[in-house]
C-alpha cells in the first residue's frame, strides 16, 4: 500500500508540474512572443474601415449576389458563413461537382460579360474551408471593368487597388500571387464613402 502512495504521489506532483508548464507558462510565453514578433497577426489581422475594426482579412466576407460595387470571392459552400467551415466534397469524378462547376462558369461569364472559356477555375471551384478570402490575379482581373462602371471608379483606379492588396510570394517559391477580396473590397468601400 506504500508503494502504490508513492507512486501515486509522483504522479500528482508530475501532474501538478506539467500543468503549470505546460498549461500555464507554455501558453503565456506563446502569448508574449505573438504579441511582441507579429502582433497584428496574432490578434486575427484586423482591417480598418474609416478608423473601425471592419473584418479579418483571414477570411472572406459575403458579397450580395446583385452588387456589382465589389470583387466576389471564390465560391463557399458554407455561404462564407465565418461560424462555420466546410467544402462540398464532391470527388472529381462526381457529375453534381461536374455540373455546379458548368453552371457557376455559365453564371460568371455572364455577370462578367465574356466568354465561358476565360472565366478561371478558381471563380468556379470553392476552397477547402469556403472561407479562403483569396482569389488568382485573373480572376480579379476579370471583375475589374465590372467593378469599375458600377463604382464610377476609372479602370486605372480599380487595376491599382487590385495591385495594392496581391500577394506576391517570395521567389515564386511559397505560393502563387494571390488578390485579397476582403482587403481589395473594404478599399473599394473606403473610395464610397
Amino acid at each position: 500500500m506504500n508503494v502504490y502512495l508513492r507512486q501515486f504521489g509522483t504522479a500528482f506532483r508530475l501532474l501538478g508540474l506539467c500543468t503549470i508548464l505546460l498549461g500555464v507558462l507554455y501558453p503565456l510565453a506563446m502569448f508574449g512572443v505573438g504579441q511582441a514578433v507579429a502582433s497584428r497577426q496574432a490578434n486575427g489581422s484586423i482591417e480598418q474601415l474609416n478608423g473601425q475594426p471592419a473584418a479579418s482579412s483571414l477570411i472572406v466576407q459575403a458579397v450580395p449576389e446583385k452588387d456589382n460595387r465589389f470583387f466576389f470571392p471564390r465560391p463557399s459552400a458554407v455561404k462564407w458563413d465565418p461560424s462555420s467551415s466546410s467544402a462540398t466534397n464532391l470527388g472529381p469524378s462526381d457529375p453534381a461537382l461536374a455540373k455546379a462547376v458548368a453552371d457557376a462558369r455559365s453564371a460568371v461569364a455572364a455577370r462578367e460579360g465574356v466568354a465561358e472559356s476565360a472565366v478561371p477555375i478558381d471563380a468556379v471551384t470553392g476552397s477547402g474551408s469556403g472561407l479562403d478570402p483569396d482569389i488568382s490575379p485573373a480572376y480579379a482581373e476579370l471583375q475589374v471593368p465590372r467593378v469599375a462602371k458600377a463604382t464610377g471608379l476609372s479602370t486605372a483606379q480599380v487595376e491599382q487597388l487590385v495591385a495594392d492588396v496581391t500577394n506576391n510570394p517570395v521567389l515564386s517559391l511559397l505560393g502563387q500571387p494571390a488578390v485579397n477580396t476582403t482587403k481589395l473590397n473594404l478599399a473599394i468601400a473606403a473610395l464610397l464613402k
